[in-house]
């Protein structure tokens, strides 16, 4: 659609966009005309204005009113007419030395970039990832007493998992250890749907090469693996409570309640991991365009990351009111993610 509009009306447009962004109310022609480096009368803006009104792009909230930007209007400012900032070095370093400290796990690295989006962006940040399928350093079974034991995971990059497995009655403890050593050479190194694989493969051959007490816990350090693997994965939000800052309604306070509500509940995260996954770079979802902010009012920047396999495993962003100043978030979220990138890697 923005070919259909003259350099006049893609002008007007800006400029509406640009104050809606700083003062989140309508702004009016005579004000327009001021700011236009053309001149331009109010009557002449005020017929520009209709038009793009009439083209679904702006509205009038009041009657007599100025004009504000629809979801359709910030759409297609944001694909065709945004000019983006620069990231300052001050903002860089604040990025690198939250993001990458040293010892740190994956999951801590995901909180402090979640907490550093929220904190630069004054909104709310938000990683999304899969359950990670890092390669496997350590598993072993440990007993906790008749009947139970402990199966323990680590992954290279430092998380550990724990699940308590039943055993089968008469168990010996030393099976226990001839499990942990079978499952230890068939899966350390290798990435949790790797070892999937390698174990839907041997499970049969398992029982012909140990015991089958052996064998039955052996085949619940499986189910339990599978289980770990399928997790519904990682949701990191934090600054919800910058949501708040523009609610001047009940019924806007009880749109940001909804959307808190469907992300503790991870509504739709996942299709919406699918979406960033296949697309390249960063991505900008406004208002109704995911149902996840549909009811909101809220638009989310987000982008992905990779591994060192250059696979997609996760997305940072942030999440924002429509009126959020996208020329600076987003580069910022596309500099963090590909820090985090980065340090996964």
């Amino acid at each position: 659609m923005i070919v259909e509009l003259n350099n006049r009306s893609r002008e007007i447009l800006r400029l509406v966009v640009e104050s809606f962004v700083e003062t989140g109310g309508p702004v009016g022609s005579r004000q327009l005309a001021r700011r236009l480096a053309d001149q331009l009368s109010p009557a002449s803006v005020r017929n520009v204005l209709a038009d793009l009104e009439e083209m679904g792009l702006l509205y009038a909230p009041h009657t007599s009113a100025g004009r504000m930007p629809t979801e359709a209007g910030l759409r297609l400012f944001v694909d065709g007419l945004l000019q983006l900032g620069q990231l300052s070095q001050e903002e860089r370093g604040r990025i690198e030395d939250s993001v990458a400290g040293s010892g740190r796990s994956v999951g801590q690295l995901l909180e402090e970039a979640s907490q550093v989006m929220s904190g630069l962006s004054r909104y709310a940040g938000l990683v999304m990832a899969p359950k990670v399928d890092s390669r496997l350093k350590h598993i072993e079974f440990v007993g906790l007493g008749p009947g139970r034991a402990l199966v323990v995971m680590v992954t290279e990059d430092g998380q550990v998992e724990n699940r308590v497995i039943p055993l089968p009655d008469g168990l010996l403890p030393s099976s226990l250890t001839e499990a942990s050593n079978y499952l230890a050479s068939r899966l350390v190194g290798r990435t949790l749907g790797e070892a999937r694989g390698v174990l839907d493969a041997d499970i049969t051959l398992s029982r012909r090469e140990i015991d089958a007490l052996t064998a039955k816990v052996v085949e619940a350090g499986y189910a339990t693996w599978v289980d770990v693997s399928k997790g519904d994965g990682v949701l990191i939000v934090k600054g919800q409570a910058n949501l708040l800052n523009d609610v001047e309604a009940i019924t806007d306070l009880e749109r940001i309640r909804a959307l808190f509500t469907a992300l503790e509940r991870k509504e739709g995260l996942l299709r919406l991991l699918d979406a960033t996954d296949r697309a390249e770079g960063v991505q900008i979802f406004i208002g109704a365009q995911n149902q996840l902010f549909s009811l909101s009012g809220c638009s989310l920047i987000i982008a992905p990351f990779s591994n060192r396999d250059d696979q997609i495993v996760g997305a940072i962003g942030v999440i924002g009111p429509t009126r959020m100043n996208y020329a600076r978030i987003i580069p910022m979220v596309d500099y963090t993610a590909k820090v985090v990138g980065r340090l996964i890697g």
